[in-house]
């Protein structure tokens, strides 16, 4: 590489760096595929992470606009050139797509690609996931240039780097859940010692009481201020263990980075496409915070579980010194007037409990075949 511009030494350099810099899963995926198609110069890149049923878990692009992305349809299966990647070790590097005998088409939203270049990002035996770039951008008006081998050890450069940057990305994300779920098992044990000890013994008390009131009424009023006693202390230690079940990470990370990875890894966890965006927002006092998130996870819960959406939108928003929730979701919808009737809330009850709890307000947008908004308010401190 010693004939290479010290500058393209650089962008090598400055590539790196971003990928090493991201957590998330997401986030490295986005940042990988940015980087190697400033790296190569390339109008189009992308990078397939495989699932276990011949199609992809996360497709992500770089080059495409959302209204491009939304025209082309559902994300790519598993087979021609994109198969081929994931079967096998080394790159591929074509002049034109178009003629390889295993293309196969693509979408009529899908812009045209000539020029290819593609490899797997490797962890070992392990193939990760598919990064290629299409249509390599030329110096002059002269015709096609195309990649040369200088990008494609640059690629395998980019691509070494990845999967040790994606490896840590999900170790990160693991260890994370693993905490959450150990924390609430333990949260889960506490709260079932210190709770039932007092409600048996408000039971029996209360019992006691009842069996008094004829024949020792003194002893009964006595009884009965003991119940009470119990009572108060059962409902401080059921505050305190709601308190201490606030997320962890909604306390270290805040609320946008939270509601972000939470979207994530619903992102990757079902079939529908969950985004997420948050332009502006500021902190919220922490009870606003935690009332924000619940609605949020409760929405997304019914986008995703009951509604058959295709797609979900959540969105954090300023408002005022408050802020604004919006779920968005492309489902079935229904008549909020009837799920109400029929006793099936849909957690519409507690969503608006929660928000009308921090002084916020809730409003459900709802109508059979149209798609579900859930709109929650709430103000600043």
């Amino acid at each position: 590489m010693s004939h290479r511009p010290s500058s393209g030494l650089a962008a090598v350099s400055t590539a790196l760096l971003a990928m090493s810099r991201r957590l998330e899963v997401r986030d490295v995926l986005k940042t990988i595929v940015a980087s190697a198609r400033e790296l190569l110069d390339a109008e189009y890149a992308a990078l397939g992470v495989p699932d276990d049923h011949g199609g992809f878990a996360q497709f992500v692009v770089d080059g495409v606009s959302d209204a491009q992305w939304k025209a082309i349809g559902p994300l790519p299966r598993q087979h021609g050139i994109l198969a081929s990647m994931l079967h096998t070790a080394g790159p591929e590097r074509l002049a034109d797509v178009r003629e390889d005998p295993r293309f196969e088409g693509w979408p009529d939203a899908h812009p045209e690609l000539s020029d290819f270049l593609g490899l797997p990002v490797r962890d070992g035996d392990e193939i990760l996931a598919a990064l290629f770039l299409a249509n390599k951008r030329c110096p002059s008006e002269t015709g096609g240039c195309g990649f040369t081998a200088e990008d494609e050890e640059l690629l395998a450069i980019l691509a070494q780097h990845a999967a040790i940057a994606l490896t840590n990305a999900r170790l990160y994300e693991r260890s994370r859940e693993l905490t959450i779920a150990e924390e609430r098992s333990r949260l889960a044990h506490e709260l079932h010692d210190a709770v039932s000890q007092k409600l048996f013994s408000l039971r029996l008390t209360a019992q006691a009481a009842a069996a008094l009131v004829d024949r020792d009424p003194g002893r009964a009023k006595d009884e009965l201020q003991q119940v009470a006693a119990l009572a108060a202390e059962a409902a401080d230690e059921l505050r305190a263990a709601v308190v201490e079940l606030r997320p962890a990470a909604l306390d270290e990370d805040g609320l946008v980075h939270t509601l972000r990875t939470h979207v994530q890894v619903l992102d990757r966890a079902h079939s529908a496409r969950v985004t997420f965006e948050s332009p502006g927002t500021r902190a919220l006092p922490a009870a606003q915070e935690e009332a924000v998130l619940r609605v949020a996870q409760e929405a997304l819960h019914n986008a995703l579980r009951h509604a058959d959406a295709e797609r979900v939108a959540v969105a954090l928003t300023r408002s005022g010194q408050g802020a604004r929730l919006t779920v968005t979701d492309d489902g079935k919808g229904f008549d909020p007037r009837t799920v109400r009737s029929a006793g099936r809330h849909l957690g519409l009850v507690s969503m608006r409990d929660r928000a009308s709890g921090v002084g916020g307000s809730l409003t459900v947008t709802s109508a059979r075949g149209e798609g579900t908004t859930i709109e929650m308010e709430v103000p600043g401190g």
